[in-house]
């Protein structure tokens, strides 16, 4: 089977969980061998355009970012808006992308899920990214 590519695009957001999500999404990486190519996006709401932009170069894209909830009504546009953003990216550019972005009530849901207590979700999803790019590949072959 031929090179499989991904896309990364990382929020600088919240950078202290989001280094580490893309700590665990290279590790999985290195372990199957896939290449990828990170593109850093100053928050989760800029990373639908960069998955669209981007999509045509790539077997499939991992979004990777954290929006932790505040005390306004802030994080349910932003995440609502993402989630649209990226499903239309996707959609449109029918390619995959993995929605790897932490939707967390506080900073300890983000250190559980970003090395802590539940692992690393970075490694989780490169996984579900390298197996959506595989299934790609196989249906278009078709």
């Amino acid at each position: 089977m031929e090179k499989i590519r991904i896309g990364v695009i990382l929020s600088t957001f919240n950078e202290f969980i989001t280094k580490l999500l893309l700590e665990g999404a290279k590790k999985k990486f290195s372990e199957e061998n896939v290449e990828y190519e990170v593109f850093e996006v100053p928050g989760s709401f800029e990373i639908p355009i960069v998955a669209k932009i981007i999509a045509d170069k790539f077997d499939s894209i991992l979004t990777l970012g954290c929006i932790i909830r505040g005390e306004t009504y802030h994080f349910e546009g932003v995440v609502q808006g993402v989630v649209k953003g990226i499903v239309e990216a996707m959609l449109s550019k029918e390619k995959p992308v993995i929605f790897g972005i932490l939707t967390v009530d506080n900073i300890n849901q983000a250190i559980d899920r970003a090395g802590g207590k539940l692992g690393n979700k970075g490694y989780d999803f490169a996984g579900n990214a390298i197996y959506m790019a595989k299934l790609y590949k196989k249906l278009k072959s078709k």
